[in-house]
């Protein structure tokens, strides 16, 4: 496995990591991701182990919390073997102080997810969403003082737009807080719009990414094909509406791509689609999913080889879009893009 530094920080992860979101299996959501118990869960955790995958994310909200009990029990007794990470600020609950990133709700929320994993520190803590109604110093200075605790060691963020991290972090920066050095983002080849703001912002001010969804939300799979129903036990029947949107004709588009270079490399789809992503600027880990065994080493042997100039310039090729003002002009006019190079 190789191991990347996350960010301009002094952690490093593994490239491919673990997401537990299908561990527990509560509400509509959830269940349809998987529901891995206990017992299922340490299993598939070691064989991210023996693979060198050490990084395992969560969120409180995965399964109302049952994700992080899961997780806590599934590596208990080896905790100095693993990093952990979890996310916060999205809603728990129905009160005032159930949601967002305020001094209260955070302060209650680490000790809540501490106590259901099990730990006495979380290696990452990320925001899930950014709180347009806490001011980013009080923010800043719960997380600050969290990590003097010794409850959090690094922080980052999720779902954030470019000047809602660079507020954060230009504030960081100003009054010596811990500053962000994970963002943890939807990029695949069917969704690159990371690329446009978020990847420039990255690689100025050192913020690695932690790739979610990978795989599209479930559609590149190379079950899903041109003219064909969703197949039966897809996921996708009950989560579709929850993801991000996807234009049916570009992601067939795609698909043609990747199977002509499965074919030519012998390797799965979604092999295919995860190693482009490691081949992305910023990102330092994919997180990769599995409801079993079978799925979870498939996603692992997308590692250890690498696409050639030739099929990554394919790949991009079919999943180009055009870029959203004000970027298009840097990717279009000469002018432009010497001033300001994109960065892929």
């Amino acid at each position: 496995m190789e191991y990347r530094r996350l960010g301009s920080s002094g952690l490093k992860v593994p490239a491919l990591s673990f997401g537990a979101g299908t561990f527990g299996g509560k509400g509509p959501l959830f269940s349809a991701w998987g529901t891995t118990v206990e017992a299922e869960a340490r299993r598939l955790i070691d064989i991210c182990l023996e693979a060198g995958v050490n990084l395992f994310d969560t969120a409180d909200v995965y399964s109302d919390g049952d994700s992080e009990v899961i997780l806590g029990a599934a590596v208990k007794g080896r905790r100095d073997e693993v990093l952990l990470s979890t996310k916060m600020s999205l809603p728990v609950g129905n009160g005032p102080n159930d949601a967002g990133s305020s001094r209260a709700r955070l302060v209650k929320g680490v000790d809540a997810a501490l106590k259901r994993l099990g730990m006495d520190y979380i290696d990452l803590m990320q925001l899930h969403a950014f709180d347009a109604g806490t001011p980013v110093e009080e923010v800043l200075t719960t997380l600050d003082m969290l990590v003097r605790s010794g409850k959090l060691r690094y922080v980052g963020v999720s779902n954030f737009s470019g000047w809602q991290l660079m507020k954060s972090l230009a504030a960081a920066d100003r009054h010596g807080y811990p500053r962000y050095v994970a963002n943890q983002v939807y990029y695949s080849l069917v969704g690159r719009d990371y690329e446009w703001e978020l990847m420039p912002l990255g690689l100025d001010q050192g913020v690695g990414a932690l790739v979610w969804s990978p795989l599209g939300w479930g559609r590149l799979t190379g079950r899903i094909r041109r003219g064909e129903p969703w197949p039966e036990g897809s996921r996708l029947h009950d989560t579709a509406a929850f993801g991000p949107p996807v234009d049916d004709e570009r992601l067939y588009d795609i698909v043609d791509v990747l199977e002509g270079i499965s074919e030519e490399t012998g390797r799965t789809v979604p092999q295919i689609a995860i190693n482009w992503l490691l081949q992305r600027p910023t990102v330092s880990s994919v997180i990769i999913g599995a409801r079993n065994e079978e799925q979870l080493r498939q996603n692992l042997g997308a590692v250890g080889w690498s696409l050639s100039a030739d099929q990554v310039a394919r790949l991009d090729a079919a999943s180009a879009t055009t870029a959203p003002y004000p970027h298009f002009p840097y990717y279009r006019q000469e002018g432009f893009a010497r001033l300001n190079p994109p960065p892929v």
